[in-house]
């Protein structure tokens, strides 16, 4: 198989569907592309039906094409992620993998247009984030929620307003930032350094004022990271987890217990804003993105500095930040019901705490004059206890 077919069939699954985010290619099973959050087949060929071993690994090869450090980190580590062009009509984010001794791909498309707040229809918070000047931005959720791209409109919204130096460190290169007022400078990793750590330790020498990290993925880019928002510098960056307090405590866990308290001075100085993101199902089909958004008062930095307890958690916190541009992902999933963007099957589901949402779709219910239960014919028993 050489790259021209590679390019041949990669092509063939862009065009398969409407909206194709990923790109699947797995043994025993066709072609597959993800199309608004659903795996689709491709009918390519009677020889794609059930894919082979063979043809993954090949498939697999092509896309590495005997790049040293990936095929090292294949073999050491069983996956390696790398960047990938098909010239005049996509890039990909590509992680091949081995699974039960066989290799699989997915491919994530990248989109060429830099998105902006207001195309996502992003909440006010982001314009604060992007005039921040110092300190921590953490955006967080699972792999595909779309935190890059939230990361890609903030970085937008400096580019049109501020003449900064822009350096992000990334695994791979997402969105290729023009340079406008600002100056980009997008390494990535394998490339231009090795490791985030040490990507980000030579980035404070770069004379950057906003430093964008790929991930935070172990204790001493989280230390650099810390050093550099200390030194006033901005610093962005991702986690893997489901909402704010998590997020301070994933952090805190990297580090030792003799550690702890330092580490929680220093993330109450720092930490500007986390927002937490997931995909939701969009009625209509397609995706809308729902989020926890916690920026930082003198309320946020105690709980980080002493831990949460009873009447003083993250989540009650946000809930009494409204009006700083806080939110929970209950009451936004709630504001997603009442504009008729979700079903109440998908708010029940995606919701953090079901019944704050369950009671606050009733009070949308009781305002649109719709019933709120499905028990009818209710009546007062007049003669119990009469008899």
């Amino acid at each position: 198989m050489k790259k021209q077919e590679i390019d041949h069939i990669l092509s063939l699954m862009l065009d398969s569907y409407d909206n194709v985010s990923d790109l699947n290619i797995t043994v025993g099973k066709p072609f597959q592309v993800e199309t608004s959050g659903q795996l689709a087949e491709v009918d390519i060929d009677s020889s794609f039906r059930e894919l082979t071993p063979f043809q993954t690994e090949i498939f697999a090869l092509n896309l590495i094409s005997q790049r040293r450090r990936l095929t090292e980190d294949l073999l050491t580590e069983g996956s390696c992620d790398l960047s990938y062009e098909l010239p005049g009509k996509a890039r990909f984010r590509v992680n091949v993998f081995s699974q039960q001794g066989n290799y699989s791909i997915v491919l994530r498309k990248l989109e060429t247009k830099i998105p902006t707040c207001k195309e996502l229809a992003l909440p006010e918070a982001f314009l604060k984030m992007s005039l921040e000047k110092n300190g921590i931005i953490l955006v967080t959720g699972a792999t595909g929620s779309g935190k890059t791209t939230s990361l890609a409109a903030i970085l937008n919204e400096i580019n049109e307003d501020s003449s900064v130096h822009i350096i992000t460190l990334e695994d791979p290169v997402e969105y290729q930032h023009p340079h406008k007022k600002s100056t980009f400078n997008q390494r990535e990793m394998g490339k231009d350094f090795d490791i985030f750590a040490n990507g980000l330790r030579a980035a404070l020498r770069q004379a950057p004022k906003v430093i964008l990290v790929g991930e935070m993925r172990d204790r001493e880019t989280v230390e650099i990271g810390l050093s550099a928002a200390e030194t006033g510098h901005l610093v962005m960056s991702t986690l893997h987890t489901v909402d704010a307090g998590q997020t301070i405590n994933r952090i805190l866990g990297m580090f030792s217990t003799e550690e702890e308290n330092q580490i929680r001075i220093r993330l109450a100085d720092t930490v500007r804003w986390i927002v937490c993101q997931r995909l939701l199902p969009k009625i209509g089909g397609g995706r809308v993105a729902a989020f926890e958004i916690m920026g930082t008062n003198l309320r946020v930095k105690d709980t980080i500095l002493h831990g949460e307890s009873e009447g003083k958690t993250f989540y009650e916190i946000i809930q009494a930040g409204k009006t700083f541009g806080m939110i929970t992902f209950d009451d936004y999933i709630i504001d997603l019901y009442e504009k008729g963007f979700i079903t109440e099957e998908t708010a029940i589901t995606y919701a953090s705490r079901k019944g704050i949402v369950g009671r606050g779709i009733d009070s949308v219910k009781s305002r649109r004059g719709e019933a709120t239960t499905d028990i009818e014919n209710l009546e007062v028993d007049m003669n119990y206890g009469t008899t």
